[in-house]
């Protein structure tokens, strides 16, 4: 990894900064500060009154504009100026991180219509290589696409999915090579290696081929909302205008597409945070006739999947937790000709399930745990598959084949690596097909995890997961690191992280709270933490945080916070709420500027998710909104060290959410603590692309939380040996 001098970017940002209005921190006389950025007040208009927005201006859609580029690769500047000292420390983190990636790694092939498909990496290469073997893995490669050719030229690169026509001839892909997720529909010729001269711009990710080879089913996007909004075929050679097959109305759904794993039907699948639809045509239909499954309704959600030619839906109709019903494509729009396959619970949520032609396969959350439980359809007798850990998610993978005996699915803890398992569903026999490579001296036997409870004020129990390297656990000593999530339903999952290995051997303890706004405990743990109920989402990470240093898993001056995303919500509401609980925090692509952004309908995800925030526009929202969102809360305070990231072409949480936010942070806030924004220039949500340039930035977040202990040295520990 490449490291800037520090005298470069010391003149660099003190060159910009000298429009800089008089800071209120003492941190910001420094002349490395970058500029402040209050020149121009705008008015955000709002139905509950005017808001003065002074740093608006760092808002520029066309991402172009000069001293909104300037003011970001100052603040770059300055962030790396102050952890260069620090760069020996950045750069064997990373070394470190990377060197326990095996180097020339494969997936466990799968098996599809005749071939075995798998993708391998080669050594030093960022990308993978998509390949398959006819029949057998014996037989000669062929390589479908080489992810590391297509990059050459481009700064970013993420290939979105790869479908392959039915009489395998022929193969589609949708590519995105600046990060803002609008990908590019290519065609290649399996049997000459030449790509076609066919390109569809602006698309969502997902792919269909129709059944005659000669077309590609895919989702427009709209332009500025980068919302799917129709469905469009194309036909291979065509110039013209594409077929269009549906348009959504709605700007609240998103849209993907699909066919069923028994090949009989092709789907559009409609959703909203609350409300999902259907849609559904004969794959051999010449007219691509879609109708729906179930016609949407209010606070009904479902998923659809086809055995035997019936419908098989997972359904939350009457059932909080969701069950799974059965019904005739032909009556499925009246629910009174639906058949209860799985009875609802209350104390187990449905996730997933996965139909094979001779078995059901379910995935389950049990007392915050992901299970998987597989049963005959002939009504035999099922069978559980979990783990012996504390802590564990067994997660279903399923097959790409209908009439096939082989569930796969992969165990993940917090101190074993990956283990993906086939399992026979007729024999009940097992094959190990990988355990995730961990190279170097890794010895799972040295870490142990923890599945606790920690009382949240309102006397709900937050389960909590813990990792930490035994021989270095010393109750109230050790560095704390505290992460979480919170929103959308999506629940925390306990995996073994190759990065964090470098934190636990330095005598970090880390802790994943699984807080309300996800599902981990069923649906009412999601809807306990979202639009009215969402500042229990804060608490409960407040709440986890105070019970584990009085447990003695971190001393209560060395505990950091992290989240990313609507995590980086969380972090950044908390940092308000409660700074003196925090060494430093870390908020990766934070959604921090709430109100404005759910004012604006022309920014992606807003009008999809009122339904989970609340829409401004209504007074009971607005307040709500209003209280926790991080920006307008930014108070003159002291604040712990902070680390926010962003990227310019995020279409998730646009670049100036974060960017705002700590210009207004670095104007209010009363301490001399490190805050330091590193907007990554070429990259979107997920940051940079490629298997080995992404730990740059977890080893620069690393270096961060390890400056902060007062470590410069690569092999220091952050306790007391």
């Amino acid at each position: 990894m490449k490291l800037t001098s520090l005298a470069f970017l010391g003149a660099f940002a003190a060159t910009l900064a000298g429009c800089a209005s008089t800071p209120h921190s003492p941190e910001q006389s420094t002349s490395l500060m970058p500029p402040i950025a209050d020149r121009r007040p705008y008015t955000v208009e709002s139905p509950q009154g005017d808001r003065i927005d002074p740093y608006y201006w760092l808002r520029d859609d066309s991402r172009e504009d000069p001293e909104m580029l300037a003011h970001l690769e100052a603040e770059n500047a300055y962030t790396e100026a102050k952890l260069a000292p620090y760069s020996e420390l950045r750069e064997t983190l990373y070394q470190e991180i990377v060197g326990r990636l095996k180097s020339d790694d494969a997936s466990p092939p799968t098996y599809e219509n005749g071939y075995w498909y798998y993708s391998r990496f080669e050594p030093g290469r960022d990308y993978a290589i998509m390949a398959r073997r006819k029949g057998s893995m014996d037989a000669p490669e062929e390589i479908l696409i080489d992810q590391n050719q297509r990059a050459e030229s481009a700064d970013f690169y993420a290939l979105g999915t790869y479908v392959i026509s039915p009489d395998n001839r022929l193969m589609a892909v949708a590519e995105d090579t600046v990060g803002r997720r609008q990908y590019v529909l290519r065609v290649k010729n399996l049997e000459t290696g030449e790509w076609l001269d066919d390109a569809v711009e602006n698309i969502n990710a997902n792919l269909v081929w129709t059944d005659g080879n000669q077309s590609v089913l895919y989702v427009e996007k709209d332009p500025t909302t980068l919302l799917g909004k129709r469905v469009r075929e194309h036909v291979l050679g065509s110039t013209g205008e594409d077929k269009l097959i549906y348009e959504e109305p709605d700007d609240s759904y998103y849209m993907g597409i699909g066919r069923g794993k028994s090949n009989e039907f092709l789907y559009i699948g409609l959703y909203s945070t609350q409300q999902t639809e259907y849609r559904y045509a004969r794959a051999d239909d010449p007219t691509l006739t879609f109708r729906p499954v179930l016609p949407r309704e209010d606070d009904h959600e479902y998923e659809v999947a086809d055995h035997d030619g019936r419908f098989i839906i997972l359904t939350n109709w009457q059932a909080k937790n969701f069950r799974l019903m059965s019904v005739a494509p032909e009556t499925s729009a009246d629910k009174s000709t639906w058949k209860e396959l799985i009875p609802t619970s209350d104390t187990v949520l449905i996730e997933s399930f996965e139909v094979f032609k001779d078995y059901l396969a379910v995935n389950e959350r049990r007392d915050g745990l992901r299970k998987i439980r597989v049963m005959p359809w002939d009504g035999g007798e099922a069978v559980t598959i979990d783990a012996s850990e504390p802590t564990y998610a067994a997660s279903l993978i399923g097959s790409a084949e209908y009439d096939w005996p082989w569930m796969r699915y992969d165990i993940d803890t917090l101190t074993t690596p990956t283990t993906t398992i086939d399992y026979n569903m007729a024999t009940g026999e097992k094959r190990v097909l990988k355990v995730q490579p961990v190279e170097g001296d890794f010895d799972p036997d040295a870490y142990t995890s923890e599945y606790i409870r920690a009382t949240a004020r309102d006397g709900t129990e937050v389960p909590v997961s813990i990792v930490y390297r035994k021989n270095l656990r010393q109750p109230g000593k050790n560095p704390l690191l505290v992460y979480g999530y919170g929103s959308y339903g999506h629940s925390l999952t306990p995996y073994l992280s190759v990065s964090r290995l470098s934190l636990l051997d330095r005598g970090f303890v880390f802790a994943m709270a699984h807080i309300r706004g996800g599902q981990e405990m069923g649906r009412h743990w999601y809807e306990d933490g979202k639009l009215g109920n969402k500042m229990n989402t804060f608490t409960d990470f407040i709440d986890v945080t105070e019970h584990l240093v009085e447990a003695g898993y971190g001393a209560k001056d060395k505990v950091f916070a992290a989240g990313g995303s609507a995590g980086g919500l969380l972090v950044g509401a908390v940092a308000n709420m409660r700074p003196d609980l925090y060494r430093g925090i870390i908020a990766d692509v934070p959604f921090v500027d709430v109100v404005t952004t759910m004012l604006d309908e022309s920014i992606p995800l807003t009008t999809n998710e009122f339904d989970e925030w609340g829409n401004p526009k209504h007074q009971p929202h607005y307040d709500t909104m209003l209280a926790y969102s991080p920006y307008d809360n930014v108070a003159e305070q002291d604040y712990p060290a902070m680390l926010v990231t962003g990227g310019l072409w995020d279409s998730q949480v646009q670049y100036f959410e974060p960017a705002k936010w700590v210009a207004r942070l670095r104007h209010r806030k009363t301490d001399d603590n490190w805050l330091l924004l590193h907007m990554n220039m070429d990259a979107g949500h997920g940051g940079k692309s490629g298997r080995y340039r992404k730990f740059e930035e977890v080893a620069l977040e690393y270096t961060f939380m390890l400056s902060q202990l007062g470590i410069s040295t690569p092999d220091a520990l952050a306790v007391d040996p």
